[in-house]
């Protein structure tokens, strides 16, 4: 049997069919939108919040400036159930804006400090804001803010710190002043860790941030500050907003010799009121006392002491004293003495420093020619006292106690002092006068009079209604005499106007005789015809 030959035939070319065609693009698109999601997705960040309030998984949103760039994936407690734990994934863009300083909180309706923010949430529901920090360093993980930051990190201005002894009505968002215009506001505040005080960050915008010097001097603003001192009533405010809500403002005393401006973070004192926050710092402080025999009600702590109406200290403690030698009880008042206060010329740059080296010279020279510390009423409306240091010639000799610590300065009493013991005195006086003696003769005297008044009544009132008639009969001839139309009014008329003529005869012959003075010896010329 006759095998046929094998014959070669060349193999096919293999040909997908085109069914597939459509199925291998979709898996094609697919892989690459798969690539280019991983690619394209951003970072995953896990935010913790006191509540999950406002935040629900799938829909709250991330933003910063309103520009959607995340999305909360999940909401879950924490592991010690304390906090809630956000999970969320932001764009690939927002990858160098989580650094270590950057901020996250809820936007939600908030009402603070006098302002209102987050009213557009009531509609669109809340949000998680952001504000990207300045660090360097990157993070992933974040403790979210429980109140919105005040001004977010790219605002131009400064942050300084205030310490004060309380809060007072200080909130966040509290206004700062700076000649009564708001130039920033209060962006946190916390206890101290020893309790003795609470500390505040104030941010102010610029260009008000370069007003804050490193001797600028704020106090507390907020309400009416009402001052009822020896100068009298004085109400001072910055706005209604501060009146409602309270607020902070600063100045720089215009003897300032410190203009350079604040670095950032520098910390400040915050003083109770404008009138404590600009006195002037001293550089010597002087103490002394003057030791007060009277009542010193209506003296405070922190009166002035004046010379002759110029402030040169302040009153820093009041006490009192009882001398077992003397057995008197006094009332010792102490003072800080200013005496560069002393040390300013007229016309001439103010000098620093003490007026002379040697202070007890000084002292001792002014007390020997009369200087006497005295209580004097700064205010009759308030009642208020004041130090007055003036000269009293007339004082008694005294010295300064220079044995004591602080020294003692001899007093002299007040004005009102020497006053009620004048009336003492009068009334002292009017103790010892014999009253009712002097009442028993002043009786006898008024029944004197009485009966002396009833003869006048009896004897001389006839007599003197006669006289009294035959006076005005007397008148009533005058009258009629002098009557126009009768002849002593006529005669008399005739008399003043011949004295008028015989006065101008006089008056001509004395211009003559003045003009021609030899007439007297010769004689008046004869008329040349």
């Amino acid at each position: 049997m006759n095998t046929p030959d094998a014959e070669v035939v060349p193999k096919g070319r293999w040909r997908i069919p085109w069914v597939w065609i459509v199925p291998l693009v979709a898996v094609a698109i697919g892989i690459w939108l798969a690539a280019q999601a991983v690619l394209e997705k951003g970072p995953t960040v896990t935010i913790s919040f006191k509540t999950g309030e406002g935040l629900e998984a799938g829909k709250t949103k991330i933003k910063f400036k309103d520009v959607d760039i995340g999305l909360v994936k999940s909401v879950a407690l924490s592991n010690d159930y304390t906090r809630v734990v956000a999970t969320a994934e932001l764009t690939r863009d927002a990858t160098k804006m989580l650094v270590d300083d950057t901020r996250f909180w809820v936007v939600r309706p908030r009402v603070a400090g006098g302002s209102v923010s987050g009213i557009g949430t009531l509609l669109s529901g809340a949000y998680i804001g952001m504000d990207i920090g300045r660090a360097k360093e990157d993070r992933r993980n974040y403790t979210g803010l429980e109140t919105p930051p005040i001004f977010a990190s790219d605002v131009p201005g400064r942050q300084f710190i205030l310490k004060a002894p309380d809060l007072g009505s200080v909130d966040v968002g509290t206004p700062v002043y700076f000649r009564r215009l708001q130039v920033g506001q209060v962006t946190a505040f916390e206890l101290d860790k020893d309790g003795s005080g609470v500390t505040l960050h104030i941010f102010v915008n610029a260009p008000y941030d370069r007003y804050v010097n490193a001797d600028s001097r704020f106090w507390q603003a907020g309400g009416i500050d009402v001052t009822l001192g020896t100068d009298g009533l004085k109400v001072n405010t910055q706005s209604l907003v501060s009146i409602l809500i309270g607020g902070l403002a600063f100045e720089t005393p215009a003897v300032s010799l410190n203009w350079a401006e604040a670095p950032r973070d520098t910390t400040f004192t915050l003083h109770p009121t404008r009138t404590e926050a600009l006195r002037v710092r001293e550089n010597i402080v002087d103490k002394y006392v003057f030791a007060f025999d009277g009542s010193v009600r209506g003296l405070a702590v922190g009166a002035p002491v004046e010379f002759r109406g110029i402030q040169i200290g302040e009153v820093s403690a009041i006490y009192t004293r009882f001398d077992p030698i003397t057995k008197r009880i006094s009332i010792p008042v102490e003072i800080n003495l200013y005496p560069e206060r002393f040390t300013s010329r007229f016309a001439t740059v103010p000098k620093p420093g003490r007026l002379v080296d040697d202070r007890k010279e000084l002292a001792d020279l002014l007390v020997a020619r009369g200087m006497r510390g005295q209580l004097r009423t700064g205010s009759l409306l308030t009642g208020q006292l004041y130090v007055s240091i003036d000269f009293f010639p007339q004082a008694k000799k005294a010295s300064i106690d220079w044995n004591r610590s602080p020294p003692e300065m001899p007093t002299t009493p007040s004005g009102l002092d020497s006053l009620q013991d004048s009336v003492n005195r009068i009334m002292t006086r009017i103790d010892k006068l014999p009253i009712e003696q002097l009442t028993a003769s002043a009786q006898h005297t008024l029944d004197s009079t009485t009966r002396l008044m009833q003869g006048l009544n009896t004897e001389v009132v006839p007599q003197a209604a006669t006289t009294l008639a035959a006076a005005r009969a007397a008148l009533d001839a005058a009258h009629s005499t002098l009557m126009p139309g009768s002849g002593l009014q006529q005669d008399t008329a005739e008399a003043i106007r011949e004295l008028t003529r015989t006065a101008a005869s006089f008056r001509s012959l004395a211009d003559y005789l003045q003009q021609h003075p030899e007439a007297l010896l010769r004689g008046k010329p004869e008329d040349k015809k």
